[in-house]
């Protein structure tokens, strides 16, 4: 998976309307790092270090990020149809954006307003949930808080764009909702970066106990599991990871719910391993889908309507070649 994102990652760069031959490519990024003698023109390094680089890093955060928090969500709820959306972060992100865009900040506000709001709406999920977790099945109404947090969430931003100025406002917020990493550059890849590592490296350390937990919560407990910690310390690393993505990408959907799936495919349930290779899986499937993205046509497609066209048919493939249970 490391050597597939590596190649990826220096074949990224000669994707685009300019073309950089992978040589010239590497060249570049090792002058960098050492006192090369540069062959190659300031229009080149402009290209690589400039444009493309930010794109190419953020394309590999967002999607290592939404993929190890789908992973580590399809565990901890123990269904293979659960992606990081689940719990209403990403219609609290949209809501978000969309008010800073109705309000008129700038790029930096709207990352913001969409990580805080993502944050927000998945507390609300969390507080339905442990209020009503003694009643019923706590896994159950956390699932289905969450659908109705999103469900409100998502109502709001209709009347944001219904209210918004239909030829200026409205295009930027249906096309923030999109997806896209177009205006990303390395000051908004490096901020996403620190909660993206920073839960990640906990969902990693935590990987034996997602095991545990996705034998579910009786099984848990009887090996001496606080299981509502646990699963409050799985929900908050892995919403402060998709909250960071979805600020800087907007809404990407699918690949949260498709990598984990292939990833498992590959390895087996055992989330110390699932977890790292969703993230390096994940990183090098949503760079590629960039790719396509910004040279299919003369106008860059958003990204979330590429990784929905291809990963609709590409899950239901999955689907009819797994013969083995998803755990």
């Amino acid at each position: 998976m490391a050597l597939l994102l590596a190649a990826v990652f220096v074949a990224s760069f000669a994707v685009g309307r300019y073309p950089v031959p992978p040589l010239t490519v590497l060249a570049v990024l090792a002058g960098e790092l050492a006192p090369l003698v540069p062959h190659w023109s300031p229009e080149t390094e402009a290209v690589v270090l400039g444009i493309r680089l930010p794109r190419i890093l953020a394309a590999m955060l967002v999607g290592a990020a939404l993929s190890v928090s789908g992973a580590a969500y399809q565990g901890l709820f123990r269904n293979p149809m659960v992606s990081p959306g689940i719990l209403g972060v990403s219609a609290g992100a949209s809501l978000g954006a969309a008010l800073a865009i109705l309000l008129g900040f700038g790029m930096p506000g709207i990352q913001a307003m969409a990580f805080l709001f993502g944050l927000a709406a998945v507390a609300a999920t969390w507080a339905i949930g442990a209020g009503l977790a003694k009643r019923s099945d706590p896994v159950l109404v956390m699932v289905l808080a969450g659908v109705i947090v999103g469900t409100l969430f998502t109502a709001f931003v209709s009347l944001v764009k219904f209210v918004a100025d239909p030829n200026n406002t409205l295009p930027t917020i249906t096309f923030w909702l999109m997806g896209s990493l177009a205006s990303v550059d390395l000051a908004d890849a490096g901020l996403a970066a620190v909660p993206v590592l920073g839960g990640s490296l906990v969902l990693l350390a935590l990987g034996w106990t997602l095991n545990v937990l996705s034998f579910g919560d009786e099984e848990a407990r009887a090996l001496g599991l606080a299981t509502g910690r646990l699963r409050f310390t799985v929900i908050l690393c892995a919403t402060l990871v998709t909250a960071a993505a979805v600020a800087i990408s907007g809404i990407i959907g699918l690949v949260g719910l498709i990598v984990p799936h292939l990833a498992r495919m590959l390895v087996g349930p055992d989330h110390r391993i699932l977890l790292p290779v969703s993230a390096l899986l994940g990183a090098a499937f949503l760079l590629a889908v960039d790719d396509l993205a910004r040279s299919l046509f003369e106008a860059e497609v958003p990204l979330g309507i590429v990784t929905s066209i291809l990963g609709a048919p590409f899950f239901l493939y999955l689907l009819a070649r797994s013969r083995r249970g998803w755990n």
